[in-house]
């Protein structure tokens, strides 16, 4: 069975390490402007090193209390998938089958995907560890840009709060970063377009990555004759 400290000691940490999290995302600089064709890690983006990580994903959710953690992991293994970046795109899927979404547990077996993969990681596993964190899906929508035929347009990164400030993190374009503190996601994003050299035509905040469908209205049940 997994042993979980107690409540308050939890939420102590969490609170703590995520200070120290703020303060380091604070004081180092962005990474240069970024290729705008491309949701992948920029070549010359320095990755954060981690300590020891957890062998499997049981282990990781019964260890990891706070963003943190879950972010030194994505960091350290996290790879960029660029032939499925091609399958998940807008034109893509607009005229092929659907392709799942990696759950968390594979995900966490074979760290590679594209941006959306990394948020539901991220987004699930926060829920579990820290639900205090509020995790949620930010879904940014950009100017469209066409790579080797495929329409790319939606880029996914995810979002938490700590203290009534809210920061953004498991962004495939520079895994182990955190972003913040931010007073509202607007500020956030404003600098974000400034960094990816793309301007943003749109932006939501989701409970999830999945497009609901819409319900047909019932049919009115025809008066008896």
């Amino acid at each position: 069975a997994i042993r979980r400290s107690a409540p308050g000691t939890d939420m102590r940490a969490f609170m703590g390490l995520v200070a120290a999290l703020a303060l380091t995302s604070c004081a180092v600089a962005p990474p240069p402007a970024a290729d705008p064709a491309s949701d992948a890690p920029e070549a010359a983006f320095v990755r954060p090193r981690a300590t020891k990580l957890p062998d499997s994903y049981a282990e990781a959710i019964g260890a990891w209390r706070t963003p943190s953690e879950v972010n030194a992991w994505i960091g350290a293994r996290f790879e960029y998938d660029h032939p499925r970046a091609l399958q998940l795109s807008e034109s893509q899927r607009a005229s092929g089958p659907r392709i799942r979404i990696h759950e968390p547990e594979l995900f966490f077996e074979r760290p590679a995907g594209v941006c959306v993969d990394l948020a539901r990681f991220a987004v699930d596993t926060l829920r579990t560890v820290a639900p205090a964190a509020n995790a949620a899906y930010v879904m940014i929508e950009f100017d469209p840009v066409v790579v080797a035929g495929h329409t790319l347009r939606r880029h996914w990164i995810v979002r938490f709060e700590v203290d009534g400030k809210l920061y953004f993190f498991a962004d495939s374009k520079r895994p182990g970063h955190v972003a913040g503190p931010y007073h509202s996601t607007r500020q956030f994003i404003d600098q974000y377009a400034q960094y990816r050299q793309r301007r943003i035509v749109s932006f939501r905040v989701l409970e999830s990555y999945e497009r609901k469908l819409k319900q047909k209205a019932p049919r009115a049940n025809r008066a008896a004759g």
